[in-house]
């Protein structure tokens, strides 16, 4: 499974959970007991938190990010594997997790052990990184963003577009009943004044460092070695241009991810 840091996951989920109505279908005011599985940072289990009058419980196979979400969130976390949750059968009234299906091999394998924990429901928030949409006030960004975009899709080994129709595909192999999906799209916005995240994210940009840390998985679909590299030439003089409009205040960028909120009964 692929690696994250704390810096990426939260940069990736600041915001996203402004509006919460996708997630109605979890009847949080109700659950009494919720585990929230590749929990990261945290960034869904605080919302859960909030949401539910029950104990949250964070697994996560990253030690250090699970440091992350105990010192940010207070909630209990314990080290698991999504395939071999360290839990007895029907530990929890639900078992919860966001952008995780899209990075394992098999997710009706890892549905099937959310199943397995839960007495009552399972719910998987994952994205269509296919369906991603941007727009900036830098003319070549749009249409850069998409061309790596498509490379790193043909490359990447798992279903990073996994999106609401592959999830409740995953359930149902996983035997749930009573399967829903809920749209949410998480918009993150780059404007003036700028957080320190953004000037990072544009002197990556014009450094290429950004780029370069996908270059396996960009080289690993029908990308040369030539494209990758006339790309990155291309994705550095973009950057360059976003740190001269930033310099000047004028920077605007909107980057639209397409969620998908699905729900089954055990």
């Amino acid at each position: 499974m692929r690696q994250f840091s704390a810096d990426y996951l939260r940069d990736t989920r600041r915001g996203m959970w402004d509006d919460r109505e996708a997630l109605a279908d979890l009847e949080l005011e109700s659950r009494e007991r919720v585990l929230d599985v590749g929990c990261g940072t945290g960034e869904l289990s605080r919302v859960l938190a909030e949401e539910t009058p029950g104990e949250v419980v964070g697994a996560d196979a990253d030690l250090d990010l699970l440091a992350v979400t105990r010192d940010r969130t207070g909630i209990e976390t314990v080290a698991g594997d999504a395939l071999r949750l360290p839990f007895p059968d029907d530990c929890f009234d639900l078992v919860v997790c966001q952008a995780l299906l899209i990075n394992l091999p098999d997710p009706a394998a890892a549905v099937r052990e959310f199943r397995r924990v839960s007495s009552d429901l399972v719910a998987a928030v994952e994205p269509d990184n296919g369906g991603v949409s941007v727009e900036s006030t830098v003319e070549s960004e749009d249409g850069l963003a998409a061309r790596a975009r498509r490379a790193y899709l043909r490359g990447v080994e798992t279903d990073v577009t996994l999106g609401g129709e592959g999830t409740r595909e995953a359930f149902r192999e996983a035997g749930l009943a009573d399967v829903t999906t809920r749209q949410h799209y998480h918009s993150r916005t780059v404007e003036p004044p700028y957080a320190e995240r953004d000037l990072r994210s544009a002197r990556r940009k014009a450094s290429g460092e950004g780029l370069a840390d996908d270059r396996a998985t960009l080289l690993a679909g029908d990308l040369s070695v030539a494209e990758y590299d006339d790309l990155r030439s291309d994705w550095r003089a973009m950057g360059r241009e976003v740190v001269e409009q930033m310099s000047a205040g004028e920077y605007r960028r909107a980057e639209v991810v397409p969620f998908y909120v699905t729900v089954g009964s055990v």
